[in-house]
């Protein structure tokens, strides 16, 4: 049970019934929602963010109405994905463009300035070039020979997806986890945010393995290297395109030839959201599915309910960071081994009151805060929908203590860069 040592009580100054709080967090009414969310949003979103909140919220209820609606669960193509391939290749298309005719410039250009506007067009094409992402070199990377025990749970999960396992485990300090791919042959990468998984428990770190490893399994288009690659490109075209703020004389000429450029990359950019951000939905709502049949149903819903305080455990580490550094300079390169345990610690105390806040708060904001994921509230309404799934994977101490030993080195990395800031 969490703790209630820091428990206050005072009548709601709305409806005037007793609310019992904790004094770390927002004080609340759950009777008529009185302050159950306070803060207002740090900055008002870009037209485009804008526009993908929109397409999410049509999408948002229809969407979950299907998949607890007895619709197939399984990935599927249809006419908006091959659609969004299509643009994904034009946007590819002007890249190869701009290479050939770089090459050709600088090939047959017979001197002038024809060498130099090939150059500059081999720029170009050099900064919109496909990435095929790499092992970050910040974070500790573990391969199946440093972790044996984390890797066969790795393996144990996918087959529940069903997809296969990983080629290399990044550890950081995000409250977070993902996967992506490097390298051309587009190999595996799971990356294991501490700040996520030392807050959980055995079997919802089965559940959030399952949800990230799901996500191979029923193929996000949008995490795809054909998309992936074209919205970077597209991204990079709207910065060079962008109009300059407060422009000067001759600033204003170039946005005027800089307008039509920019209004194109915006509508590319706005028909690739409206391809792809209900496939994007469905997606995790899959991998939910995936995380359900790995970890059971009552395992997925928790993981659910540590995601709705990731802030919390965020401020958590920068307190302790800022702290760490006000200290004595000279014990600076003690190692912090508690750092984790204290995290566990103090989210474990959150109170069961912020937690039915924050589910609230979901459900009032919508997609207001993230457009690539349903939100959590309707995430954990479509795994309560359907009947409870039994755990296909279970851990045990043997197997947690193991792990935990896997990863020492890699706590104690991660730890320390984050006291030093």
């Amino acid at each position: 049970m969490r703790s209630t040592t820091e428990q206050t009580v005072q009548p709601c100054p709305q409806c005037g019934t007793e609310i019992r709080t904790d004094r770390r967090f927002t004080t609340w009414c759950s009777a008529c929602d009185w302050n159950v969310d306070p803060v207002e949003p740090d900055e008002r979103p870009g037209r485009v963010e804008r526009m993908r909140r929109g397409i999410a919220h049509r999408y948002g209820e229809r969407l979950l109405a299907e998949m607890t609606g007895g619709e197939s669960r399984r990935p599927r193509r249809d006419v908006a994905g091959v659609l969004a391939c299509t643009v994904a290749l034009c946007v590819h298309g002007v890249t190869v463009a701009l290479l050939l005719a770089g090459v050709l410039l600088v090939t047959l250009g017979w001197g002038g300035a024809l060498p130099v506007l090939g150059a500059f067009l081999l720029g170009l094409a050099w900064l919109l070039r496909p990435r095929f992402g790499r092992l970050p070199d910040d974070a500790p990377v573990l391969h199946r020979a440093d972790a044996p025990r984390l890797f066969a749970l790795i393996d144990e999960v996918a087959a529940c997806a069903p997809t296969s396992g990983v080629h290399a485990v990044a550890v950081t300090a995000e409250v977070n986890a993902s996967v992506s791919t490097y390298g051309i042959g587009q190999r595996r990468l799971l990356t294991l945010g501490l700040g996520l998984w030392e807050i959980t428990a055995p079997q919802e770190r089965v559940a959030l393995l399952g949800h990230e490893l799901g996500h191979f399994a029923h193929g996000d288009t949008r995490h795809g290297v054909i998309i992936a690659n074209a919205l970077h490109s597209l991204n990079s075209w709207r910065y060079l395109v962008a109009p300059i703020r407060n422009p000067s004389g001759l600033e204003v000429i170039l946005n005027a030839l800089y307008l039509l450029p920019f209004l194109a990359v915006q509508g590319v950019m706005m028909l690739l959201d409206q391809l792809t951000l209900r496939a994007a939905q469905r997606a995790e709502y899959l991998a939910d599915a995936s995380s359900a049949t790995a970890a059971s149903t009552e395992a997925a819903v928790a993981l659910q309910d540590r995601l709705l305080v990731y802030g919390s455990a965020e401020t958590f580490l920068l307190r302790e960071s800022n702290a760490r550094q006000v200290r004595d300079r000279a014990k600076r390169d003690e190692p912090e081994q508690g750092l984790w345990d204290r995290l566990a610690a103090y989210v474990e105390s959150i109170p069961e009151s912020e937690y039915e806040r924050r589910r609230r708060v979901g459900a009032l904001r919508g997609h207001s805060v993230d457009s690539t994921h349903p939100p959590t509230h309707l995430r954990r309404a479509c795994l309560l929908a359907g009947p409870a799934e039994p755990a296909a994977v279970r851990v045990d101490a043997e197997a947690v203590a193991a792990i935990t030993a896997e990863l020492a080195d890699a706590r104690r990395v991660v730890a320390r860069r984050v006291l030093r800031g």
